[in-house]
């Protein structure tokens, strides 16, 4: 058990807010990325496929992803542990959550259920909540004090 220990990376909670912001702005630009490219495929309507993916982008993060990047926030700012391991910027569920949309995403793509048309839209809208949610983990990390006592004050 004391090997263990001795062997978990771990880090400062502030420095495990960098972790997750470097973490989504992977997810989010890969997706962005991957949908960019399917669009250059099929150039039709295409001035309409990006303004939905902004605008479905846009909303989904307003309505969820802001909420989910919040509550991760406040999570990793108030773990008990002064030095948690570098994994621990997702929960359990998070983490299931994670494999899952992943999954789905490389299933979608490799099956051909879903024309490549469509599937565009759909990864550059979720790519863009995760990249912009990526950015209120910067800013957590940066000002880590400031939302901190923001977020005492609060009552997380």
């Amino acid at each position: 058990m004391q090997l263990l220990q001795i062997l978990k990376p771990v880090t400062s909670r502030r420095n495990l807010l960098f972790i997750a912001a470097l973490v989504w702005t992977f997810a989010g630009v890969m997706l962005i990325t991957k949908g960019i490219v399917m669009m250059g495929i099929q150039t039709d309507f295409l001035l309409v496929r990006t303004m939905a993916s902004l605008i479905g982008g846009a909303v989904f993060y307003t309505i969820l992803f802001s909420k989910i990047s919040n509550k991760h926030i406040a999570r990793i700012i108030f773990l008990k542990n002064d030095r948690p391991c570098i994994f621990s910027f997702f929960n359990f569920r998070s983490y299931l959550m994670m494999l899952l949309m992943i999954s789905m995403g490389v299933f979608l793509r490799k099956s051909g259920f879903v024309s490549p048309f469509y599937l565009s839209i759909l990864y550059v809208t979720m790519g863009i909540p995760l990249f912009a949610s990526a950015f209120r983990f910067y800013y957590s990390g940066i000002y880590y004090r400031l939302v901190s006592v923001k977020m005492n004050k609060k009552g997380f």
